[in-house]
């Protein structure tokens, strides 16, 4: 099959998922274009700059590269990425004959697909859109884009979302008359598998240090100021370190907060990874008290590195880490408790042991590549259908 898939290149969940699907799916015999405005993060250490000059970039056996090039002119105070992207993508779609366009994040990407398959009919092109959180509850939900959200789920072939939470906030909002069916994050196991013997995490430890992680975009939505609030009162009852992981429009917020308290001296700034096992093997416990996660990506991959997670019942966190076995959810905003969570667990090693196997064996029969992937191939089969 010939698949292309459009996403967002950063550091984000939706970036992350659709590039190891790529990858995935490049391993298993399809061949993969990926298209989108900058090299997602995760495939920055298989080439370099690579650039899409009328031939796709290889990044490796069945995988490639096309930029989006948006060209500035004086007249436009916001160069027109949506029609750029679905220029792109006609050129991919008609070059490379393609057979599904698989885009992640709804805004703008779904639209141009659409409207990408419009321009080349007759010529088929399966247009699969999925759902991933923020351009649902967030930036599609505004009126600014309401109804061209609507419009690019609706006109897809296929829709997915990556959680049951999700689906529900999706049809709340949008009302749309199409089936969307939940397929969840996923990892590759061998890949941690292959980190474990790394010292991961404990590179920035001292040896009686419990050492904690935190990995998001510093949003308001992820309430970093929580996870200072959250380690604070752990490191007042044990020796600890807490590792930042990530980078964002709170960061600043964070390192106030940090000498407001005093315990700048304990935490460490580690900035953007592509692999974020390299910071997770090793580590104690993961904190992750976001006000709402449409999945919970980070939380996923801590578990696969037999990491508890200590975080807050909200969105589709309930989904992926199972109260009271790989972890404990509280209310949002109980920072108290979400602290007396973490301490309960890190004095008892040996539970602590458990829940981490416990999120182990649960992520790799539920949420492994294989699996997932699988449902994603489905999806095509039928949307070609």
């Amino acid at each position: 099959m010939k698949i292309g898939i459009s996403c967002y290149p950063t550091y984000g969940g939706s970036g992350v998922v659709a590039t190891e699907l790529a990858m995935a799916l490049a391993a298993s015999g399809d061949e993969v274009h990926i298209i989108s405005y900058a090299l997602p993060s995760r495939l920055s250490g298989l080439c370099g700059g690579l650039r899409d000059e009328g031939v796709p970039a290889q990044l490796y056996e069945n995988l490639h590269y096309h930029e989006v090039v948006v060209p500035r002119y004086p007249l436009f105070e916001y160069p027109p990425y949506t029609q750029a992207l679905a220029t792109k993508m006609v050129e991919v779609a008609r070059r490379e004959k393609l057979d599904v366009l698989h885009v992640h994040y709804a805004v703008p990407n779904a639209v141009s697909a659409v409207l990408a398959r419009q321009i080349l009919a007759p010529q088929r092109l399966a247009v699969v859109t999925t759902l991933h959180g923020t351009d649902i509850t967030l930036v599609g939900n505004d009126p600014s884009y309401l109804e061209t959200t609507r419009f690019g789920i609706v006109q897809s072939d296929r829709v997915s979302a990556v959680s049951e939470w999700l689906r529900g906030k999706t049809v709340e909002a949008f009302g749309p008359e199409c089936e969307i069916e939940v397929i969840p994050n996923f990892i590759d196991p061998s890949r941690y598998e292959r980190s474990a013997g790394i010292r991961g995490a404990r590179r920035w430890a001292k040896p009686r240090e419990k050492v904690l992680v935190h990995i998001s975009n510093f949003r308001p939505v992820k309430r970093v100021e929580d996870v200072v609030g959250v380690f604070h009162r752990v490191r007042s009852r044990m020796p600890a370190r807490l590792l930042m992981v990530g980078d964002g429009p709170e960061r600043a917020k964070v390192e106030q907060s940090c000498r407001d308290l005093g315990i700048c001296q304990d935490l460490t700034f580690i900035g953007n990874l592509p692999l974020v096992e390299e910071v997770l093997i090793g580590a104690d416990l993961f904190l992750l008290p976001s006000n709402a996660e449409s999945f919970g990506l980070s939380a996923l991959e801590a578990l696969a590195c037999k990491v508890p997670v200590v975080g807050y019942q909200a969105g589709g966190l309930p989904e992926v880490v199972s109260h009271g076995v790989d972890g404990f959810l509280l209310p949002v905003g109980d920072v108290a408790g979400m602290a007396d969570a973490a301490v309960s667990l890190l004095a008892d090693p040996e539970r602590l042991a458990g829940f981490g196997e416990a999120g182990r064996a649960r992520v790799v029969e539920r949420f492994s590549q294989d699996r997932v992937v699988g449902q994603y191939r489905s999806l095509y089969e039928s949307a070609l259908a």
